[in-house]
């Protein structure tokens, strides 16, 4: 990696750290679980590539701080505590057990107030694919610290969110709900996300793999056959960048664990073709000609990880061809011809004048994080 890179990325989780409350602390940080989800990663990635451990303490302090931001209730709100209920004592033994808030700066919708889908996008709650993003952050932090600790919070946590955010359709099948309340009492988004099926089967088996790992026992095979069913009949393909870099991201780690024994039939090569697809679509529109302020970055950002993600793939592949079949490794020969795309959106948004829009400044730290782990994409690529 060029240091210059490096430094860059270094320098904006720096600067996320400062804007932020995590470094130097503030009584009243800024936390945003899916923005927090990378950053966690970014930190760890930070250490192993500068070989400085101060960079694991920031990864373990975000991870203290965001349990104990929002997985307890809001400032504004009449409810105190955790999440969850639990007493303070157990409640930072089970941090996750109640969920964690999104961190939206509005309080939620109440069950009698009238849904405003301009207005939800900027009310709080829990989004079940931002839990999704917690739960790896936390296994990634249990596998480079060996703490058996942040994968017991990360089971915790999708057991919690696994019961809250499934349901029984009137058709007697399982299905789930888009966003829930902050207690994880009622659905306030009713409809199901393309992607969180899937998201939560891959996560889940991630988090069972790390669990044996680490010594400590199984305990979500009744969730990743819930949700394995859910998955059936899913159409995955999108020309949404964030959704395709989504499922690019699962498909490398999907790779993963069928290195680690496991078997999933034509998932990885159902997955790959819905990427192919997404990435025919998305070139069509030309998105990424237009000038900076008519763009978000951070969902071109999620398509450049997704292709870093297809890097790791292929060599991974080109490793273990015994376990890859021949049409997989063409799909991902395919999907490797758009890892200049990446490329050229990274380029762009490190443009320092690319980022003084509106659309960059309202969108700041996210768009930070997801620039950073674009550059630095190895921990949050790893199970």
């Amino acid at each position: 990696m060029k240091d210059v890179t490096l430094e860059f990325a270094r320098k904006l989780m720096i600067d996320f750290a400062s804007l932020t409350g995590l470094e130097p602390v503030s009584d009243d940080p800024k936390r945003y679980l899916w923005t927090d989800a990378f950053a966690v990663c970014n930190y760890l990635e930070l250490a192993r590539l500068l070989n400085d451990e101060i960079y694991v303490d920031l990864a373990l302090r975000l991870v203290d701080q965001v349990h104990h931001t929002l997985g307890k209730h809001r400032n504004d709100d009449p409810r105190t505590g955790w999440l969850s209920g639990l007493k303070d004592e157990e409640g930072e033994l089970h941090p996750t057990s109640g969920g964690l808030r999104i961190g939206k700066k509005l309080n939620e919708r109440k069950p009698d107030e009238p849904y405003d889908d301009g207005l939800e996008w900027d009310q709080d709650g829990q989004y079940y694919h931002y839990l999704t993003k917690w739960m790896h952050a936390l296994n990634r932090v249990a596998r480079v610290t060996e703490d058996q600790k942040y994968n017991l919070w990360a089971v915790e946590l999708a057991q919690s969110a696994h019961s809250a955010f499934t349901y029984l359709s009137p058709s007697g099948r399982k299905t789930m709900h888009w966003k829930m309340s902050i207690d994880l009492s009622y659905p306030l988004v009713p409809s199901m996300g393309q992607h969180d099926p899937l998201d939560g089967f891959v996560t889940y088996n991630e988090l069972e793999v790390a669990a044996e790992d680490l010594g400590l026992s199984k305990s979500l095979a009744g969730e990743i056959a819930e949700i394995k069913d859910i998955c059936k009949g899913s159409y995955l393909t999108t020309n949404d960048p964030l959704g395709i870099g989504g499922l690019l991201s699962d498909a490398s780690r999907v790779a993963q664990l069928m290195m680690k024994g496991l078997e999933y039939g034509d998932l990885l090569e159902t997955i790959l073709d819905s990427g192919l697809l997404g990435m025919k679509s998305f070139g069509q529109e030309n998105i990424l000609r237009l000038p900076p302020h008519y763009r978000l970055a951070f969902r071109e950002l999620g398509l450049s990880i997704g292709l870093h993600g297809i890097e790791k793939l292929q060599d991974e592949m080109e490793e273990n061809s015994n376990l890859f079949g021949s049409f997989s490794m063409k799909q991902v020969e395919s999907l490797v011809k758009y890892v200049p795309v990446g490329k050229s959106i990274e380029n762009f948004w490190m443009k320092e004048e690319n980022r003084k829009t509106i659309n960059w400044t309202e969108h700041r730290e996210i768009n930070m994080v997801m620039l950073a782990t674009s550059l630095i994409p190895g921990r949050f690529y790893n199970i």
